[in-house]
């Protein structure tokens, strides 16, 4: 079983101390956001691997020293896009997290960690030759850390479109969603761009904007997963069946462990945030005590007896 914290939350930046509690139990429950069902997920014993997904790692560094001597392989999905603070207000700067990618690949291995320039939004701040040379500047920072770049084209669900505007009408700028062909010629040049520098460029369920030598991301990897625990001289399998969260994904099968409308961050682009207010009332609520990354409201069912055998005695 490969454990996912979390896609739909920063773990590492904002809820680093719960994690890290519930892993020293070995366990945590998690509430499907698609119906409230409440599942026990083994965090220690049955577990192949985790997939972490951040914008700034830096206080989560002595958890994953502590994972690595826990004896089981990890990926760290990084993004770093570079873009202008009226669309990422409290992510840390660029450089920073260009030096954290480094880091990390130098203590656990470059297969440790994926850079993600991810999502590509289509602005009049940052137009196409703008996301060119902002993508060289960082492909080049990381040429020898890294060997991908995962990319997707913002997806524009309702909330992400309302919040887009608001974010338009307040700093005077404008955004559109990409046509195919835009898109196509974009990811052509970006992934020239990544291979000057060593990094396969794949792009993440968009099927359609493949072009030039770019290729189909598989975020949730067991073959990667194989590969870092190899290198920490741990080979073991990594047991995952290909099992896509959306059309076009091909992710292994993974239990995620975030909820929705937690993350702090601000991006005003974001699919798991509805708004920042409610983001930001919900992390100061947050009690990392407790079994929940958060507690549901109201009555819950519970999962099968399956989901746990993994519990703690």
């Amino acid at each position: 079983m490969i454990v996912s914290a979390s896609y739909r939350t920063d773990i590492p930046a904002f809820y680093g101390r719960w994690f890290m509690n519930r892993y020293r139990e070995g366990w945590a429950k998690a509430v499907n956001p698609y119906g409230g069902r409440v599942s026990t997920i083994p965090l220690r014993v049955g577990v192949d691997g985790f997939v972490f997904w951040t914008r700034n790692v830096a206080s989560f560094l002595d958890g994953l020293a502590e994972i690595r001597r826990g004896g089981t392989p990890f990926v760290v999905q990084y993004t770093v896009t570079g873009y202008p603070r009226v669309l990422e207000p409290s992510v840390v700067e660029a450089e920073r997290s260009l030096a954290m990618i480094r880091h990390l690949a130098k203590i656990f291995g470059p297969r440790a960690v994926v850079w993600r320039y991810d999502p590509i939004l289509a602005t009049s701040l940052t137009p196409a030759s703008w996301h060119r040379d902002t993508f060289a500047r960082l492909a080049e920072r990381l040429e020898g850390a890294v060997d991908e770049v995962s990319v997707s084209f913002a997806n524009i669900y309702r909330k992400t479109g309302r919040n887009l505007a608001a974010a338009a009408r307040a700093h005077g700028f404008t955004w559109s969603d990409p046509d195919p062909e835009e898109r196509r010629s974009l990811i052509h040049g970006l992934s020239e761009l990544a291979a000057q520098h060593g990094i396969t460029l794949t792009v993440c369920a968009q099927t359609d904007s493949l072009a030039g030598a770019a290729l189909p991301s598989r975020c949730v990897d067991a073959r990667r997963l194989e590969d870092v625990a190899a290198a920490w001289g741990l080979p073991r399998p990594v047991v995952a069946k290909e099992k896509g969260n959306r059309p076009g994904c091909l992710c292994h099968e993974s239990r995620d462990i975030g909820d929705y409308d937690t993350c702090p961050h601000g991006c005003v682009y974001c699919y798991a945030v509805s708004t920042r207010g409610r983001a930001k009332r919900r992390y100061a609520a947050h009690d990392p005590d407790s079994e929940f990354l958060f507690a549901p409201t109201g009555p819950a069912e519970e999962a099968g007896p399956q989901t746990q055998m993994f519990m703690k005695s």
